[in-house]
């Protein structure tokens, strides 16, 4: 299952990420892929706030991961654009972010790759020709198809 959708901007850009929050339940994996400057930080800061967080979302480049805690869940944010290993990430106890009661979003997957768990869902971000975004969500597993069932309905 997919769902494809134009962003005009970086308002509406947060709205999609406040809506797939509605959806999200504990575990997932999600993937977010796009160049730089496409809005992946800015998806997971209107997931993150949806989610009740009052303070920054930043995006976690040098510190390789934030962390947010819910009554419901904990979520934590990935940015591996500057990993130069995959093998850094067993330094870091990659694994121990991985468990039932997290939701962890991956900017920048590739560079884990073989570390990393599968995706249940992934969010691709591209620039289109007006200057917005096109942004493509996959559901990978039955939970990110049974995530995305609920941000279509």
């Amino acid at each position: 299952m997919m769902i494809k959708r134009t962003l005009a901007d970086e308002r509406q850009t947060i709205e999609l990420g406040s809506q797939l929050a509605t959806a999200l339940h504990a575990p997932l994996v999600i993937y977010l892929q796009g160049d730089l400057g496409m809005g992946k930080t800015t998806f997971t800061r209107g997931l993150v706030q949806a989610l009740g967080h009052q303070g920054a979302v930043k995006s976690p480049t040098y510190a390789l991961v934030e962390s947010y805690e819910f009554n419901a869940m904990r979520v934590f944010h990935f940015d591996l654009y500057r990993l130069q290993d995959p093998e850094e990430l067993e330094f870091m106890g990659i694994r121990d972010y991985f468990t039932d009661d997290c939701v962890c979003l991956v900017e920048w997957p590739e560079r884990g790759f073989g570390l990393l768990p599968p995706a249940d869902l992934d969010v691709e971000l591209r620039e289109n020709s007006d200057g917005g975004r096109d942004v493509m969500i996959t559901a990978r597993t039955s939970a990110g198809e049974t995530c995305l069932k609920k941000v279509v309905s």
